[in-house]
């Protein structure tokens, strides 16, 4: 970026943290902070205003987030929010914020509760009659709907599937015949097995995106048929490295208009001849 470009970029930033002074971020209230899932630069400036502002940061892994205020040069008390004890720290939350205090959620990486620990947070804070205050930013999900060029009308988020074989396998079965795109996370050890039980279970024109290290350096984008898509994870090691979203397209439209009027046809045999005679080619 050159001298210039620089300036008018700075003084634009200048400017938006002024109009950031002045909004209101009230007290008293649970902050869910979205952070960047790769690149640090998609850190919000309002995100940054209430981790600086908050009392204290709830986190899924505390050096995670530790490493991350780092580098953002904010220094806060953190507090472990993960899977294990989430239910325990929502009571010491919700103390604290009846006391006047701000306090942010972070996940390890992106929007907190989706696919990540959060929920069971949010629910225990706005059951208190306390309020909980969105601060939108990344999601892969939604970075990876956003370039999937996949065309529907809904999308159906299933998050990590099951690690054990016929699990996976039962829930990709009950999906088969969804008419919105599905959105998949896996992770670098699971890849293989995921992409070979899709492939079974879907139909193989069907088309498939995988998001790989989505906003991080060796990002990767790869659209093919399903049929496809087991080749490709397996001819370079490095497609089996990072964290993954994988998003298959919605099942074909059934031709209702043509369903019915094969079964007026056939209502019409079956009043003239048998069942096998209707039935024959």
């Amino acid at each position: 970026m050159d001298s210039s470009a620089n300036a008018a970029f700075i003084a634009r930033i200048t400017a938006l943290a002024g109009e950031l002074e002045q909004q209101s971020f009230p007290d008293s209230a649970l902050y869910v902070v979205a952070t960047p899932i790769g690149n640090l630069g998609d850190i919000s400036l309002r995100a940054l205003k209430v981790l600086s502002l908050c009392a204290a940061i709830a986190c899924e892994d505390t050096r995670k987030t530790r490493q991350l205020l780092a580098r953002l040069n904010i220094d806060k008390p953190l507090l472990a929010a993960h899977q294990h004890n989430e239910r325990e720290v929502a009571d010491k939350i919700i103390r604290r914020l009846q006391a006047g205090e701000r306090i942010a959620l972070v996940s390890d990486a992106g929007t907190p509760a989706i696919s990540d620990p959060g929920a069971r947070i949010v629910d225990a804070v706005s059951r208190a009659g306390l309020r909980v205050i969105p601060i939108a930013g990344v999601s892969a999900a939604v970075a990876a709907l956003s370039v999937s060029g996949l065309i529907a009308d809904q999308f159906h988020f299933i998050g990590f599937l099951p690690t054990r074989d016929k699990q996976r396998e039962t829930i990709l079965s009950s999906l088969k015949d969804s008419a919105a795109t599905l959105v998949f996370y896996e992770a670098p050890h699971r890849i293989v097995e995921a992409i070979d039980a899709m492939t079974r279970i879907f139909e193989p024109s069907r088309r498939v995106v995988i998001g790989r290290e989505l906003s991080k350096v060796f990002e990767q984008i790869h659209r093919c048929p399903l049929s496809e898509a087991a080749h490709w994870v397996a001819s370079d090691p490095n497609h089996q490295r990072g964290e993954f979203v994988v998003l298959i397209e919605a099942a074909a439209a059934i031709d209702n208009d043509g369903l019915n009027e094969a079964i007026r046809v056939l209502d019409i045999l079956l009043e003239e001849c048998s069942v096998s005679q209707a039935a024959a080619p």
